[in-house]
């Protein structure tokens, strides 16, 4: 899993955050989403798939590799 995350979309609500913190994180000063894991493990898979769909600015993503 290669995760992507698009800040122009980002609109700092936080929700992905939520539902992996291991991968995701929000720039306080900028209130963009930082991505903390490029390529998760396979064991956060699950969490980061929830926390893309949970994106209402619709974000996030993932790619092949």
């Amino acid at each position: 899993m290669h995760v992507t995350a698009d800040a122009g979309k980002c609109r700092g609500y936080g929700s992905c955050m939520l539902e992996a913190p291991e991968v995701f994180d929000l720039d306080e000063d900028e209130n963009k989403v930082i991505l903390l894991q490029e390529r998760p493990p396979e064991s956060l898979h699950t969490k980061t798939d929830r926390a893309i769909r949970s994106c209402p600015a619709k974000a996030l993503g993932t790619r092949d590799e």
